[in-house]
């Protein structure tokens, strides 16, 4: 009576394939994978790709924009200074690390990615720096082609114009 209650052989490769398919966790692990790819991998790789191709010409000498922080904040990598955090002025775009709403979130990551694709765009790169911030930070005005990235950037939709003080917030309502 013992063969009765054995168990079945193992099943195979395919209907172990089959059963991942039809597991509602496989998807929910992909979702979260393709998540964190979309919102860590790929902007390292973008703002790699802008460093090794991309000098700006400043005081110190060329330098590199190794990363794009969100849409105001980059950081340099330069000759005299090494990395450095700047903060482009002229213009707040919305905070990506400390959101107040997932628009603010949204709207940050636009931000980021519309700043990257105006460096990658522009064929020549210079930045000023006009001192440092309380967390810092260099402030510097970055111009691409001879045109300050804060007009671009407020003229695309991405940023409001600031020139210090108290900012408004992003979110609606």
């Amino acid at each position: 009576m013992g063969w009765l209650f054995r168990p079945a052989r193992p099943a195979g490769v395919v209907v172990r394939g089959l059963r991942r398919l039809a597991d509602p966790r496989f998807y929910l692990k992909a979702v979260i994978g393709l998540g964190i790819g979309g919102l860590v991998l790929v902007p390292t790789l973008a703002d790699l790709v802008n460093a090794a191709m991309k000098t700006v010409a400043s005081e110190q000498g060329p330098c590199r924009i190794i990363r794009v922080v969100d849409g105001d904040t980059v950081s340099l990598i330069c000759p005299e200074d090494g990395m450095v955090s700047a903060r482009l002025l002229g213009f707040d775009t919305p905070e990506k690390y400390a959101p107040k709403c997932l628009g603010e979130f949204l709207a940050a990551e636009k931000a980021s990615w519309h700043l990257r694709a105006l460096i990658q765009g522009a064929d020549r790169l210079s930045l000023t720096q006009e001192g440092t911030d309380k967390y810092g930070r260099a402030l510097v005005r970055l111009e691409l082609d001879g045109v300050d990235v804060a007009r671009l950037m407020i003229r695309a939709g991405h940023a409001r114009q600031y020139g210090g003080g108290l900012r408004g917030g992003w979110c609606a309502g």
